[in-house]
């Protein structure tokens, strides 16, 4: 655990002076040590401080931090008797609820390897990932829509067990009497054999583990897939020491968080990496309670933050867009937030802005990839705050921008391929080596986003190097755009991309929602745009919908779904 006296605070010697030291918050020095260890020290260390405390919060039913430990034990013992051991790959398909905290925890003790899987994925998508990651059982719930895509794959491919989590025990009284009177069809029938075994069964002894020596440098504790920086979806691979050095050095970040006594709002899922650090490990660490939700919706979070006061609200732009936009708002009692962390897609500058006056909260943008566990850097909570800015590195993390084409280190200003090294960056990705020599050199990340920094050491990203449109020779940012766009008042979503042209190479698309009852024409917007961007940068094409435009599981706006639906037209 890291001691945050700042007398006890060691650091390491710097060699030179980054351009970012001057702006750095003034309680923490960028060569400060980040600590590393296996990632369930961090359950163990706040079970023994914190063990009394609520731990999680779901649908109204809690469990205090000494629980979810004891719980992570025993079915990491029992894991232990089925052979989990180092070197096996063990799945998750969990939507947010305590199983998947005590699930994860247990994993990890027992030196095996978790595999965060989407429960939304196509069968397809799950057949890929396990004959990909190798993984032999999965964790999941006796819910039918997930259970029967996974009883399908221990037909169709290498998995061979599937260990069942019962729903309606993790449900407060009467609302597990309910879903059984009425709901009753959604729950799976589970066959009695050796292919599945049961939560309950499982945890039925102590938790006195078999001892497992743990390299926290070398040791896997997480499979994260991602689309990452080149290709098709590939395992991250994130060690302990990944994982505990990115949860403490968010930790260092918030200097305004409560040890033991602050509530963490977790609405985004915990197989998205940053719900895993941000919301999962860092409530973990800190002894944060977490009030969980299994998936999000507009109008329950607000009646959560309404009456459960949680102060951390971790989220995507679009759900700081949605609660902006909610005609109700009002009603409800926002103030107890004190910090919001945005990150997973660029946070328009209004939409931070609109969402600080309407609340009082701070929101800070950060940005990272699951290829570094994955926060690289974020705006200070205590310091300039820059808005359209994804702020400062984090401890012991280096930024350099490079071109693209050659490596060579840009000048400050210059417009270069942001590459990161630091004690998160992943150890690599399974089983891909053509991969591996593609983004990692040296331990440098190539993260495939191309960005700028500051004379103060901010850096602001412009793109993916794979979304810029090159239209007529000139190359065309799309989140320039978007942002140029979100200045309107009349605009609630909007997502540009490029089409391909016969003439041009490509041109430039919007895809626009209005607010509700607002009316804007194309010719209102071209002038609108006039003065903000250049001409090569205006949209050629617009159009406008009236529902939401299309998301990701954690609410990021999906540019890659909207250019597909075009593609299909």
């Amino acid at each position: 655990m890291i001691n945050f006296d700042k007398e006890s605070i060691r650091t390491m010697p710097n060699s030179q002076k980054n351009e970012w030291d001057d702006s750095y918050p003034s309680d923490l020095t960028w060569d400060m040590e980040i600590e590393t260890a296996p990632i369930y020290s961090l359950l163990d260390q706040t079970a023994q401080t914190f063990g009394a405390r609520p731990a999680f919060d779901f649908l109204g039913k809690k469990w205090t931090w000494a629980e979810i430990n004891l719980l992570s034990k025993k079915m990491a013992r029992g894991m232990q008797r089925l052979g989990a051991r180092k070197g096996m790959k063990i799945g998750i398909m969990l939507p947010n609820t305590p199983y998947f905290l005590i699930a994860f925890y247990a994993i990890t003790r027992t030196g095996a390897t978790a595999v965060n899987y989407n429960p939304l994925y196509s069968e397809r998508e799950i057949a890929y990932q396990i004959e990909d990651s190798e993984t032999d059982m999965m964790i999941t719930l006796d819910l039918g829509m997930m259970y029967h895509k996974l009883e399908k794959m221990l037909h169709s491919t290498r998995l061979n067990q599937i260990l069942v989590c019962p729903f309606t025990a993790a449900l407060p009284f009467p609302k597990n009497i309910l879903f059984t009177l009425f709901k009753s069809k959604e729950l799976a029938t589970i066959p009695n054999n050796d292919r599945h075994l049961f939560y309950n069964t499982l945890i039925d002894n102590e938790g006195v583990l078999d001892p497992v020596e743990i390299d926290p440098h070398e040791d896997v504790a997480l499979f994260q897939y991602t689309g990452g920086t080149t290709g098709v979806p590939k395992a991250a691979q994130l060690t302990h020491a990944n994982l505990t050095a990115n949860t403490n050095q968010v930790a260092h970040w918030l200097p305004n968080s409560r040890a033991g006594q602050d509530k963490m709002l977790g609405v985004l899922p915990f197989f998205h990496v940053f719900a895993m650090t941000i919301v999962m490990n860092l409530s973990v660490k800190m002894g944060f309670e977490i009030i969980a939700t299994p998936r999000f919706d507009l109008e329950e979070t607000l009646k959560i933050i309404d009456q459960k006061k949680p102060h951390f609200f971790p989220a995507v732009p679009a759900i700081y867009s949605a609660i902006n936009h909610h005609p109700k708002r009002t009603q409800y009692d926002l103030t107890s937030l004190r910090t919001c962390v945005s990150g997973g897609a660029p946070l328009p500058v209004e939409v931070k802005k609109n969402f600080e006056d309407k609340t009082g909260c701070v929101v800070v943008e950060g940005y990272g990839l699951s290829e570094t566990s994955p926060v690289l850097c974020v705006n200070p909570i205590h310091g300039e705050n820059k808005a359209g800015s994804i702020g400062l590195p984090l401890p012991q993390t280096e930024i350099e921008l490079r071109d693209p084409d050659t490596g060579k280190k840009l000048k400050k200003g210059e417009r270069g391929e942001l590459c990161a090294k630091g004690p998160q960056v992943m150890k690599g990705y399974w089983n891909k080596p053509e991969a591996n020599k593609e983004c990692l050199k040296d331990g440098w990340l190539k993260t495939g986003d191309i960005a700028t920094m500051d004379d103060e050491g901010y850096f602001y990203i412009v793109d993916r190097i794979k979304d810029m449109i090159i239209t007529n020779g000139y190359n065309v940012y799309p989140r320039n755009v978007e942002e140029a766009l979100y200045l309107h008042p009349s605009i609630e979503e909007c997502i540009v991309a490029g089409l391909p042209d016969k003439k041009r190479g490509e041109i430039v698309k919007a895809w626009i929602k209005l607010k509700d009852g607002r009316h804007v024409s194309v010719e209102d917007l071209k002038a609108f745009l006039d003065d903000k961007i250049s001409p090569m940068e205006i949209p050629k094409r617009f159009e406008f919908r009236e529902s939401p435009l299309p998301k990701t599981m954690i609410g990021k706006l999906s540019r890659k779904d909207i250019v597909a639906e075009e593609t299909v037209s």
